[in-house]
């Protein structure tokens, strides 16, 4: 080949390769803005999560009771912290021992606290202090305080002072989790002597919105019964929705955001001096607190009204539907699925499981996003789905995905039985569904980082309840893997139960307010006896840490 021919060919060659580069390059981009970056540290963290599925799923993979811990307070849980003492004492949940991560002095009456959200760093932004980029807690103390503490050590980073005595202010919630906090006020009541005296109270609510990391004041609006009804017995911000409820079991939704718009007279910036309506002083600092800069004085456009048992009224699914169970008592565990956009009832969208028990089934939108519906009764559980209609794409209707039934192989329910004799005996009565010597469901829940969907269910013969989680999964409802849980749950108290990735957390108030926590990790042990699964095999210790009692292995 001539020299010009060869240099022409490598030019070639060189034009196609950077062709060919500028090509991988786009696709590198385009895959990149879709999350398919395989350096990525999303995908590596969804690859590990996935290993840890397996792993926790496979046969030899125990959970094993490692401590236990009892409080006369209620016991809070937020990723992989134990809250005792009304958050004054914090506890590692992730070592095998207890490790006490800070342990406050015991707080006056007037430092309760009455409500917390964990507030974790939001990724891909500039914060403008160090600390914003540590997990904190935001807490609602009893004299209208919100504080911001480091999870870790508990101490303050910031605080604010919300109002005086006019409201008194005792529910934290997320508008939009991480992003948008909602402080809800209780109802505002008179005294009966104020009430015979004629003294009228028209604001039942009051409401403070906040953006949080950085922490900054969005608006504080009222409530008032001139503006939305004498019968207004609740009220929440959710998903930039204002929801308000009635009495007589109405719901009624309308767009924050319209009502920001039109409503603020003021913006206003924490920490700034301002005047308002002649006094001076510094926004979220007392005594000046935070202004109600959202006058509410017309009735905003309505978003949408449902009648509802209870106010119960759910929405989700794609396309958009809501659930609610009609507005009579005889209805009560009857669900109806409708369409949000016509309010026209789906086919197959009336769910009854005709469960004859103490506990009323329940119904709602699956948290993982699919649009799904998770319904449970004492011993079904019943995943459904919504789908268009064969030859009617208008109209959409619910069937089952998938469903999980409890385990009630023994049980015999014999309205007549024969004795030895050959007498015959009839049964004046029928169990409950729900009856505690008939296996029940107690809990349902999602791991997300997991994709798998828990269900605790408990059987109790005589003082002697046993409870086991079972992971299933969240595609077909298979079950995968069963922990059976050691102590005896007794089902006239109240539980809760958390499923943390390793760690499972299960939380128990026993009458007289006595509280207790028992911690669960994660081991794998391919020995053939089970060691976990019996407290006679194991050696328990007691120990004092921080003047708390601790049992653990």
């Amino acid at each position: 080949m001539c020299p010009q021919a060869a240099a022409s060919a490598a030019g070639g060659r060189r034009a196609a390769s950077r062709a060919l580069g500028a090509h991988n390059v786009c696709r590198l981009l385009t895959r990149r803005a879709h999350g398919f970056y395989a350096r990525d540290a999303g995908v590596a963290h969804r690859k590990n999560l996935g290993l840890l599925r397996k792993i926790i799923c496979q046969e030899s993979t125990k959970f094993k009771n490692v401590w236990t811990t009892h409080s006369a307070s209620p016991i809070a849980y937020e990723r992989g912290r134990i809250y005792l003492d009304n958050y004054q004492c914090c506890i590692s949940s992730i070592a095998q021992e207890p490790r006490i991560l800070y342990q406050k002095p015991k707080c006056s009456k007037s430092e309760k606290i009455e409500d917390a959200l964990l507030l974790e760093c939001p990724l891909g932004e500039m914060l403008p202090s160090p600390s914003d980029y540590k997990s904190s807690l935001i807490v609602l103390t009893v004299q209208n305080w919100l504080l911001r503490l480091s999870a870790d050590s508990g101490e303050i980073l910031e605080k604010i002072y919300l109002a005086g005595s006019c409201c008194k202010f005792r529910y934290l919630s997320w508008d939009t989790p991480q992003e948008v906090m909602v402080v809800k006020s209780a109802q505002n009541k008179l005294p009966a002597a104020a009430r015979q005296a004629g003294i009228q109270q028209s604001v039942l609510f009051c409401l403070a919105v906040f953006q949080v990391l950085p922490l900054s004041f969005i608006g504080m609006l009222e409530i008032n019964k001139k503006i939305f009804g004498n019968s207004v017995t609740d009220v929440a911000i959710s998903n930039g929705i204002l929801i308000v409820m009635y009495n007589m079991g109405l719901v009624r939704l309308y767009n924050f955001q319209a009502i920001l718009e039109q409503f603020m007279e003021q913006p206003l910036d924490l920490g700034r001096e301002f005047n308002w309506n002649g006094q001076v002083g510094v926004v979220g600092k007392y005594p000046f607190g935070v202004p109600c800069n959202i006058k509410i004085t017309d009735t905003p456009p309505l978003l949408f009204e449902a009648s509802s048992l209870e106010n119960a009224f759910q929405i989700g699914g794609y396309p958009w539907h809501y659930i609610i169970t009609p507005n009579k008592k005889k209805h009560k565990g009857i669900f109806h699925i409708c369409s949000l956009k016509d309010n026209a009832l789906a086919k197959n969208g009336i769910q009854d499981m005709k469960c004859c028990s103490l506990e009323p089934d329940w119904i709602y939108f699956h948290p993982d996003m699919s649009g799904r519906i998770i319904h449970v009764g004492p011993n079904l559980i019943k995943v459904l789905k919504l789908k268009e209609v064969k030859d009617n794409t208008d109209q959409m209707e619910i069937a089952e995905d998938f469903r999980i039934v409890a385990n009630r192989e023994n049980c015999v329910n014999n309205a007549v039985t024969v004795t030895a004799s050959g007498r015959v005996v009839k049964k004046r009565f029928n169990l409950l569904d729900d009856d505690p010597e008939q296996e029940t469901f107690k809990i349902v829940d999602y791991e997300d980082e997991l994709d798998l969907l828990s269900t605790v269910a408990v059987t109790q013969i005589g003082a002697d309840g046993k409870a086991h989680l079972d992971f299933h999964c969240n595609e077909n409802g298979i079950l995968l893997k069963s922990i059976p849980l050691l102590e005896s749950w007794d089902v006239t108290y109240s539980h809760e139960v958390y499923f943390d990735k390793d760690l499972v957390l299960h939380i128990e108030q026993k009458p007289n307010r006595r509280f207790s926590c028992y911690v669960y990790q994660m081991v794998c042990d391919t020995a053939k006896d089970d060691e976990c699964s019996s407290h006679e095999k194991t050696e328990r210790v007691f120990c004092k840490k921080g003047g708390r009692i601790f049992e653990y292995i």
